[in-house]
């Protein structure tokens, strides 16, 4: 599908979608649990994946409303009588991996064209180092994986800066297992805050995880079992960082944009709100509330660390582009390796939009005083968050944005273009 987008002032109430991130994490404990109901999750095509893989280990998913009923396979994953197909996600096959190194026998994961291509190496060298057997069935550290368990030992070593879902997964996984596991980090560790948030997600599910002096640690023989068998997802702020900037740069005059759902959480992407105001837009977040109010101001170039955000270099680099001076992205090599090359696909996007950049291996500065951003036809390269990205620049562009490929925010923010019209953009799609 292809979105047009007609240049755009915002203005009203927006409520953020669901964290994918927290929903995956719940999704996966309350399949290791007996029962539990999730509410408030985001049902998406990557969280559907999630999904999917519990029910092959032997649970099921049911969806009511808001909520997701979950009956779990009670801390020992059966083997799937068919190849999980993760599609999209990377973080259900990081997680799911380690899940089926849990069961008595062989499972085999798959994915989409650009899930095939990210890397899985020290995860499945984690697993054999466990007493697993795990491999890529090209030999590339990519999927298709066959992973066969189950695994025993209780100490591994892995690195930290090529995905902290490896550290997720083996912490959820290791819960369950006899006797724990002990994680040592052969690398600094990027985007600490996910391994914040399933620590927090751990507890809340009455499961004990900690950080030790090189990594992190959890004892074994630990039940799922969420107080009341209930778990809420929380508003999702990677989500939200695309609501906040749509109100920075095209905020209707002396009106506000409130985006509803931003309660405080462990995720690291929060940290858009303080960006968002270092850059000079009046934004005022009510934390008791959940709600942050954002008005368009001119915008000043800063420059941004995303060793922990990874998540928000689009949206980042989006304001850049609106913003006088430059504004750079730095500590982004890790950025390169998700649904696309997220660094090089915005410069070069963006470039067909009028704006200037410098890429380098680890960073992406864009120059917005040397920018004139003007409409054109965009490649969304598959990949939700590039999508929304290059829509939001099509609302201060100078004429129309095409964005192909619009389809693909169904994996975090299947509405965003609804919201967006509720706003008070004006576009068209093109199926």
């Amino acid at each position: 599908m292809d979105v047009t987008i007609t240049p755009s002032r915002v203005a009203g109430r927006a409520r953020a979608p669901p964290s994918k991130s927290y929903t995956h994490r719940a999704i996966l404990a309350a399949g290791y649990a007996s029962q539990t109901t999730v509410r408030d999750a985001l049902w998406s095509a990557d969280t559907k994946a999630t999904a999917r893989a519990v029910s092959l280990f032997g649970g099921s998913v049911d969806r009511d409303d808001d909520a997701l009923e979950i009956e779990g396979f009670d801390g020992q994953p059966g083997v799937p009588d068919d190849v999980i197909n993760c599609e999209n996600s990377g973080t259900t096959m990081r997680l799911v991996t380690a899940a089926a190194a849990l069961a008595d026998g062989t499972s085999v994961l798959t994915g989409d064209a650009s899930l095939r291509s990210r890397p899985q190496g020290p995860l499945l060298e984690a697993i054999a180092d466990l007493g697993g057997d795990a491999f890529s069935t090209r030999g590339n550290g990519q999927a298709p994986l066959v992973v066969t368990g189950p695994i025993s030992g209780t100490e591994v070593s892995i690195p930290g800066d090529v995905s902290s879902q490896y550290i997720t997964a083996l912490l959820m996984a290791g819960a369950v297992t006899e006797d724990g596991l002990e994680i040592d980090l052969e690398t600094e560790l990027k985007s600490a805050p996910y391994v914040d948030i399933t620590l927090e997600v751990l507890d809340d599910f009455g499961v004990e995880a900690r950080k030790t002096d090189s990594g992190f640690a959890v004892d074994g023989g630990q039940r799922y079992d969420p107080a009341d068998g209930e778990y809420r997802v929380p508003g999702d702020f990677s989500s939200i960082s695309y609501l906040l900037a749509a109100g920075a740069i095209a905020g209707a005059e002396d009106e506000a944009v409130r985006i509803e759902g931003a309660q405080p959480s462990a995720q690291g992407d929060k940290a858009i709100v303080e960006i968002v105001a270092e850059m000079g837009a009046d934004v005022d977040w009510d934390r008791e509330n959940g709600t942050i109010d954002v008005s368009a101001t001119d915008l000043e170039g800063v420059e941004v660390s995303v060793e922990d955000t990874p998540d928000l270099l689009p949206t980042i680099a989006t304001l850049g582009a609106v913003a006088d001076g430059d504004t750079r992205i730095t500590n982004a090599e890790h950025v390169r390796y998700k649904e696309t090359d997220r660094v090089s696909a915005m410069a070069e996007e963006l470039g067909k939009m009028g704006v200037e950049t410098t890429e380098e291996r680890e960073s992406l500065t864009i120059h917005g005083s040397e920018s004139t951003l003007e409409g054109a036809a965009v490649d969304g390269r598959g990949d939700h968050r590039i999508v929304m990205a290059l829509a939001l620049a099509g609302l201060v562009a100078d004429g129309e944005t095409t964005v192909a490929g619009a389809e693909h925010v169904d994996v975090s923010f299947p509405n965003f273009f609804e919201t967006l019209e509720e706003l008070g953009t004006t576009l068209k799609r093109d199926d």
